[in-house]
């Protein structure tokens, strides 16, 4: 029976990971050195301006990656895991947050890389040179995953089979690897959904 409890684990869970795609989106287009007059890019910056402004003042950039935005992705996740375990009723320690925020993160970052790469390979087919939003921002976020097996895999007439072996690379990762990581951090169970 679908009650009050699982309706609020819902939408808060819903919720928090938008706003953590949008934060994890945000470092992710300063790694990738993205069009940030993109509309689309805009609406990022904005969204998570409130919470990023502050925290400049006070986390440097390293290495040339914003890691305030990373920060306040491990945040909104470690939040988002201590939310649902709470309205769960399962026990959990900071330790185990500190642990599974970054599993919860780099499954994300997993699953962004395989859509940028369904959406470019698509619009690759189906509308060849799209000078959308949607479009610049799935191929600059796709592109520099993909270099690397470009290299590797060389290019056949035209037909660029290289988001094949990144497709399977990431389904490794997901199907393995990321199991593997949750249960040896003994996350609970009901975050699995999450990651």
């Amino acid at each position: 029976m679908f009650g009050l409890n699982d309706a609020a684990i819902f939408v808060i869970q819903t919720l928090g990971s938008l706003y953590l795609l949008v934060v994890l989106l945000r470092f992710m287009l300063q790694v990738v050195r993205a069009n940030f007059y993109n509309p689309i890019c805009q609406f990022i910056v904005r969204a998570t301006q409130p919470l990023l402004k502050p925290m400049r003042r006070l986390i440097p950039s390293m290495f040339g990656l914003d890691m305030s935005s990373l920060i306040l992705a491990l945040i909104v996740q470690m939040a988002l895991f201590a939310i649902i375990l709470t309205l769960s009723h399962i026990p959990f320690n900071a330790l185990g947050l500190l642990l599974w925020a970054p599993i919860g993160i780099f499954a994300l970052f997993l699953k962004i890389w395989f859509f940028a790469m369904i959406i470019s390979v698509i619009l690759s087919w189906v509308a060849p040179g799209s000078q959308s939003p949607g479009a610049e921002l799935a191929y600059q976020i796709s592109e520099p995953f993909l270099a690397p097996f470009r290299r590797i895999v060389p290019n056949l007439g035209g037909l660029d089979i290289s988001p094949i072996l990144a497709f399977i690379v990431i389904q490794l990762l997901q199907q393995w690897l990321i199991p593997q990581l949750a249960l040896s951090s003994y996350m609970p169970p009901e975050l699995f959904g999450l990651i």
